[in-house]
C-alpha cells in the first residue's frame, strides 16, 4: 500500500508565521498553506463576497503551525512516522495502524498558548452573538485540501453543536486525530501525499440553526454529466450531515444559470421531492430522528430560496473561476440562508478535456433486479458482494459489485476495489455518490431494498446509461462504449439535431455539437413522469374506476388542484430538455398517443373508444379541438407556456402531429392561442409533422400557416406505400428511401424552400442508410435529427458529403 514519488504540499513556514489562530475574516484564498483550503475559502468568501449579499457564518481557525506545534511539543513525529512505515501494501493492517496513531494524539496535551488562543476566539464569538455558550461547528481543514487533483472531501472529521470552552478544546484535538482516520490514511496513500507533510487546521464557525430548518449541498454544475448550465441543489430537513453522509434522500432542484438574471422568469427547470426519512438535530451534541410524515411531504426550500442559493452559487463560481462544491444552511430562527463551506469541484473539472465517452446497453429486455438514482452514465458488471460494514472488507474481491445500506468515509479503502456500487439509501450528493464519481465508479444510490433483492455471488450488470434511474440487470449483459474528442467533430451546413424523449438523460449529451433537438416526444414524458390520463384529472370526481381513482389520489397528494400535477411535471420534463440545449431550438411534438395507448394511462379507459385501426384513428391534431380531449390539450398548452414564459426557455418550439388538412391546422392554432401559445409571441415557432400525403400535396397551404415541416418518415412511408409498418410480413417493403417516398420528400423540401420555411426530418433512416442521408442533403434539407448514439456517424457522413459537393 505504500506509494513512492509522493507529492508534497508547500511546507508551512513557521519562522515567518507563528500565529496559532486567525479570525476567518482575516483570511483569503491564498492562505491554504496556513489554514487549509476549506478555512481559506471561508475567509475569502467573507472578505470578497459579502458585498454580493452572500452570508457566511463568522469564526476563527487554528493554523497549520498550531498543529505542528502540537506535534512537536508532544514529540509525536517519530512515533507517527514509525507507525505509518509499518503499513502493509495490501492495507490489511490499516485499522490497527490508524488506531495506534490516533491514540498517540488523543493522549497528548494541547500547547498552553494554543488553548489560550482558542478560548479567546470563543470569547469573541460570545461577544458577537450575545450568547453565554454560543454553539459552534468545528471542522477539520487539511493543508493539502481542495487541490485541483484531490478534494479531501469527507476524509477528516467535523463536530457540530459544540458548546463551551472545554468541549471546544476537545473537539480541536479530535480534529487533529482525524488526520489519521483509516480513510484519510488510505486517501493520502492513493493520491501520493506524504503523511507528515500534510497538516490540519481547525475551523471554528458560528453554528447556523439549521436543525430547526434545513440544509444541504449545492454544485455549480450537474454532478453526473458535468453539464455546466445548471446549479444543482440538494436539501433536507435538519443539519446537513444527513445529506453528505447519504442517510437521507434529499429534495433536488436544478436551476438554469443563463436565465438567472432575466426579469420575470424563474428558471427552476427540475425539482424532485425526496423521502427525507430522517433528520439530524441538536442534542448532546447531535442526534438523528425520524421526520414526521408532514415534513417528508413538505419541500425544504421555497422557490425564492432556491433562486437565491443558485445566484450565490454562480457568484461564488465566477469569483473562484472554477466549478464549485458548496454546503448551505438555513437558520430556522432568522430565516436567513448561509454558505457554510465552498471548495472547487474536482471530478468534472479534471475531466473537461477528456473525450466524449458514451455507454449503451445492447440488450435492455433482461430482468431488472433493482433500481435507484444513477450516478454517472457508465455501465459495469460483476458479482454481487453484500457487506454490512467496512469491517467485512476482506470479503470483497477486485471487480465485485459492492452492495450495502449506505457508505461513509470509512468505506473508501474498500470502494476502490469494486467495479460498481449499489446502496439502499442516499442521494446524488451523498458520500457514496461523491466518492464514486471521484473514483470513476458506476454507482446506484437510494435503491431501497437492494441488499435484500441482490444475492451474494449473483452476476449482475449495473447500468447508469439510461437516464436518472439506474438499473441492476440480472446476469452479465452486453454493452458498448463509444469515445470521441468533441473538438474533432466537423461542422456542417446541414443542421444535425438529436431526437430525445427522456428528460433525465438530456444533460448526458451536452458536449455533442448538436444544433438542437429536432424531436422531443411529449408522450414519453406523459407516460413515464405522469402516467395519468389528463382527462381523468380534469374529471376526477366522475371517475368510475375505483382503483384508478385511488392511484391518482396517491400520486397527486401534494397538489390541491390535481390538474396541476400534470402541468407541473410536464413543464419540468420539457424544461430540462430545453435547458440542456439552450439557446438552440428544441422542437416539442405535442401528444401523439393513439387511443389504445391513451387508454393504458391511469384512468384513461373511460375517456377512449375502441378503434379498429388506432394508427389511422383519433390521434394528433384531431384530438386537440375535440370536446372529448380539449381540456387535456389545454393542460399541455399550459405546461409549454410555463416552460417558455415562466421559466424563460423560449427556445422551445411546438410541433403538431398528424394534422390532416389546412383547416385542421387553423383550428389547432386557434386552440393554442386560447391558451397563450400564440405563434410569433416571444419567438414561438410552430411546425407541422409532415407524415401524411396531404401535408406534401398541399405543402404551400400548410406553409402559409406554420414555420416549418418535420418529416415523420415512418408514418409517411406507411401511408405513401399503403402498408402497415408493424406487419412483419411487409417489413421488406418498408423503406423510407423507396422511390415513391423519396419523391414525396424531395417535393416537400422544394416546396418548403419556395415558401421560405424550414424542412427537417426526424427518423432513423438517415442513420441506417447513408445514401438516403446523401439524398436529403442534395435536396437541400434544413436539418436531420437522429438519436444521440447515431449523431457522430451521421454528422461525419454529412460533412464528407458536403465536402464532395453534395448539398
Amino acid at each position: 500500500m505504500i506509494r513512492r514519488d509522493r507529492r508534497q504540499p508547500k511546507p508551512e513556514d513557521s519562522m515567518t508565521d507563528d500565529a496559532l489562530t486567525i479570525p476567518l475574516d482575516q483570511l483569503g484564498r491564498d492562505d491554504g498553506d496556513r489554514v487549509g483550503g476549506k478555512n481559506a475559502s471561508l475567509g475569502e468568501m467573507i472578505g470578497a463576497l459579502h458585498a454580493h449579499g452572500i452570508r457566511v457564518p463568522g469564526g476563527f481557525a487554528t493554523t497549520a503551525n498550531a498543529y505542528r506545534t502540537f506535534i512537536a511539543e508532544n514529540t509525536l513525529r517519530d512515533g507517527i512516522t514509525e507507525a505509518l512505515a509499518g503499513l502493509k501494501n495490501d492495507g490489511s493492517n490499516l485499522a490497527a495502524i490508524g488506531k495506534k496513531v490516533r491514540g498517540m494524539i488523543e493522549k497528548a496535551e494541547l500547547p498552553a498558548a494554543l488553548a489560550t488562543q482558542v478560548r479567546e476566539g470563543y470569547s469573541r464569538l460570545k461577544s458577537e452573538t450575545g450568547e453565554d455558550l454560543p454553539r459552534v461547528a468545528v471542522r477539520s481543514s487539511a493543508t493539502a485540501e481542495d487541490l485541483p487533483s484531490a478534494s479531501f472531501a469527507g476524509q477528516l472529521e467535523s463536530f457540530l453543536n459544540i458548546q463551551g470552552e472545554d468541549a471546544l478544546l476537545k473537539a480541536v484535538k479530535d480534529c487533529f486525530a482525524s488526520l489519521f482516520t483509516d480513510r484519510a490514511i488510505s486517501y493520502r496513500e492513493r493520491h501520493g501525499f506524504d503523511h507528515m507533510q500534510v497538516a490540519v487546521s481547525v475551523g471554528v464557525q458560528r453554528m447556523v440553526r439549521s436543525d430547526i430548518a434545513g440544509s444541504g449541498v449545492m454544485f455549480s454544475l450537474d454532478t453526473e454529466s458535468g453539464f455546466p448550465g445548471v446549479v444543482l441543489i440538494n436539501a433536507a430537513h435538519g443539519l446537513g450531515e444527513t445529506v453528505v453522509q447519504g442517510q437521507v434522500e434529499p429534495d433536488e432542484y436544478h436551476v438554469f444559470k443563463k436565465l438567472l438574471d432575466e426579469e420575470d422568469v424563474r428558471p427552476i427547470v427540475w425539482r424532485k421531492k425526496g423521502r427525507k426519512g430522517v433528520k439530524m438535530v441538536f442534542d448532546k451534541p447531535t442526534k438523528t430522528v425520524e421526520t414526521k410524515p408532514e415534513e417528508q411531504r413538505r419541500w425544504v426550500l421555497t422557490d425564492d430560496e432556491v433562486m437565491q442559493l443558485a445566484r450565490w452559487a454562480v457568484e461564488i463560481e465566477t469569483h473562484y473561476g472554477t466549478p464549485m462544491d458548496m454546503e448551505w444552511a438555513k437558520d430556522g430562527e432568522s430565516g436567513e440562508l448561509y454558505i457554510v463551506q465552498a471548495r472547487p469541484e474536482t471530478v468534472h473539472s479534471r475531466r473537461s478535456a477528456e473525450p466524449l465517452r458514451t455507454y449503451a446497453m445492447k440488450e435492455t429486455d433482461a430482468k431488472v433486479l433493482a433500481t435507484g438514482t444513477a450516478i454517472g452514465a457508465a455501465i459495469a458488471a460483476g458479482k454481487v458482494k453484500r457487506l454490512k460494514s467496512p469491517d467485512e472488507r476482506d470479503k470483497l474481491e477486485d471487480g465485485d459489485v459492492l452492495v450495502t445500506g449506505m457508505t461513509d468515509p470509512d468505506w473508501v479503502p474498500i470502494m476502490k476495489k469494486a467495479s460498481a456500487i449499489v446502496t439502499d439509501r442516499g442521494g446524488r450528493t451523498s458520500h457514496a455518490a461523491i466518492v464514486s464519481r471521484e473514483l470513476g465508479l458506476t454507482a446506484i444510490v437510494g435503491a431501497d431494498d437492494a441488499t435484500e433483492r441482490l444475492k451474494d455471488g449473483q452476476e449482475v450488470t449495473v447500468s447508469c446509461a439510461e437516464g436518472d434511474q439506474g438499473k441492476v440487470y440480472e446476469g452479465i449483459r452486453e454493452f458498448e462504449t463509444t469515445e470521441v474528442d468533441p473538438e474533432t467533430i466537423p461542422r456542417t451546413r446541414t443542421q444535425v439535431m438529436v431526437n430525445l424523449a427522456n428528460p433525465t438523460s438530456a444533460y448526458t449529451w451536452w458536449k455533442l455539437p448538436a444544433d438542437g433537438v429536432g424531436l422531443a416526444r411529449m408522450e414519453f414524458i406523459v407516460n413515464n413522469m405522469i402516467g395519468i390520463h389528463p382527462m381523468a384529472l380534469c374529471h376526477f370526481d366522475d371517475l368510475e374506476d375505483k382503483e384508478a381513482k385511488q392511484k391518482i389520489t396517491e400520486l397527486t397528494a401534494d397538489y390541491e388542484d390535481r390538474t396541476e400535477y400534470f402541468v407541473d411535471r410536464l413543464s419540468l420534463g420539457v424544461a430540462r430538455i430545453a435547458a440542456a440545449f439552450y439557446p438552440n431550438p428544441v422542437i416539442l411534438r405535442m401528444s401523439d398517443f393513439k387511443t389504445n395507448e391513451y387508454a393504458d394511462l391511469i384512468g384513461g379507459a373511460q375517456f377512449e373508444q375502441d378503434e379498429a385501426n388506432p394508427m389511422l384513428g383519433w390521434r394528433g391534431a384531431s384530438r386537440y379541438y375535440d370536446d372529448r380531449y380539449r381540456e387535456g390539450f389545454a393542460l399541455e398548452c399550459k405546461a409549454v407556456t410555463r416552460a417558455r414564459e415562466d421559466m424563460g426557455l423560449t427556445n422551445i418550439k411546438v410541433m403538431i402531429p398528424f394534422c390532416r388538412t389546412p383547416g385542421e391546422a387553423d383550428r389547432v392554432l386557434e386552440e393554442m392561442a386560447a391558451h397563450n401559445l400564440i405563434r410569433g409571441r416571444k419567438g414561438l415557432e410552430v411546425y407541422v409533422m409532415a407524415e401524411i400525403p396531404s401535408n406534401v400535396i398541399l405543402a404551400d397551404q400548410f406553409a402559409s400557416r406554420v414555420d416549418g415541416f418535420s418529416i415523420g418518415s415512418n408514418d409517411l412511408t406507411q401511408l405513401v406505400l399503403g402498408l402497415d409498418r408493424d406487419n412483419d410480413r411487409l417489413g421488406h417493403l418498408f423503406r423510407a428511401e423507396d422511390p415513391a417516398v423519396a419523391r414525396f420528400i424531395g417535393q416537400l423540401i422544394h416546396a418548403g424552400r419556395d415558401a421560405g420555411v424550414k424542412v427537417g426530418i426526424c427518423g432513423q433512416a438517415p442513420s441506417d442508410h447513408p445514401e438516403f442521408a446523401q439524398f436529403l442533403v442534395e435536396q437541400g434539407i434544413t436539418s436531420i435529427s437522429v438519436t444521440p448514439d447515431s449523431f457522430l456517424d451521421v454528422k461525419c457522413n454529412i460533412a464528407e458529403m458536403e465536402a464532395r459537393g453534395g448539398g
